[in-house]
């Protein structure tokens, strides 16, 4: 692939988002921006300060590369490597999800909750970012993140290092929680797998063919992880200490009943989305 005639930053562009019109990306204007700033090392001044910017060879060849890329619906996080949470930028790659930004409803309820010198339990901690958002904008905190995917832990791993968090996280390669001698926590917070199984191969090609699996799939009907976790959560939380979990949009109802059937849990509320749907469920422990 060569550029075969001269080319400014501005029409690069203009044909970047072509193409991704043509492969029906809804967000062609932002993806064709982002991954041309990423190819050209550049940032959003340039597109206006110096739309008739020279475009070399190779960052021609390696724009095209990356538009392709996102033509086939890999998602631009992945592309890029890396995506924005809570003001923080976190390394993201096929080996955990894509820090959303409903994900931050759950970080701002919990931080409402969330003391200097608390412990955090992270149940799913996929890239990290919920447990390492708390501690970086807390003051002492501390926290357990747990991951069955030894690649996602790596991922999360790299993300506290980034962040200068190392020295107040722990992480620990389990399915769920980990051992009982971590002892108890004041806050558990969860983005667990929670869609049907069914439902996946219905989903988006940026999320059912390549985020991984493993992170999406609650079993048949989504709500595996919550019974676990409800089940076995009163032996890490300390009294009074509080449970925050994301949820699908339909699922605040099972999530609540099961909750009170449970028996251990008062002041239970489904807190909404910034577009008006359920997101996350919170609960305080007897």
């Amino acid at each position: 692939m060569t550029m075969k005639t001269d080319i400014c930053y501005k029409k690069l562009y203009e044909n970047g988002i072509e193409i991704l019109n043509r492969a029906g990306i809804a967000e062609a204007k932002l993806d064709a921006r982002l991954l041309l700033e990423y190819a050209c090392q550049t940032d959003h001044s340039v597109l206006f300060a110096h739309p008739e910017r020279e475009i070399s060879e190779k960052e021609y060849d390696n724009y095209i590369g990356l538009i392709e890329r996102r033509a086939k619906r890999e998602p631009v996080a992945y592309i890029l490597g890396n995506w924005d949470f809570m003001g923080l930028n976190f390394k993201v790659n096929s080996n955990v999800l894509i820090p959303e930004q409903d994900t931050e409803v759950l970080v701002e309820e919990a931080m409402r909750y969330t003391e200097d010198g608390f412990k955090v339990l992270d149940l799913c901690t996929g890239s990290g970012c919920i447990a390492l958002s708390l501690l970086n904008y807390t003051n002492d905190t501390r926290a357990v993140c747990t991951d069955i995917s030894g690649e996602a832990l790596d991922v999360a791993k790299e993300n506290a290092e980034s962040l200068r968090l190392s020295d107040r996280v722990t992480f620990v390669k389990t399915d769920l929680f980990p051992g009982e001698d971590m002892g108890k926590f004041d806050i558990i917070v969860s983005n667990p797998p929670y869609i049907a199984t069914k439902v996946i191969d219905t989903l988006a090609p940026e999320v059912k063919d390549y985020e991984p699996r493993l992170a999406l799939d609650g079993s048949e009907d989504g709500l595996l992880f919550y019974r676990r976790i409800v089940d076995s959560v009163h032996k890490y939380l300390f009294s009074s200490g509080y449970l925050f979990l994301e949820i699908g949009y339909d699922q605040g109802k099972a999530l609540t009943d099961m909750l009170k059937e449970n028996g251990h849990f008062h002041d239970i509320e489904v807190i909404r989305d910034y577009a008006g749907n359920d997101r996350v469920v919170r609960a305080c422990f007897y």
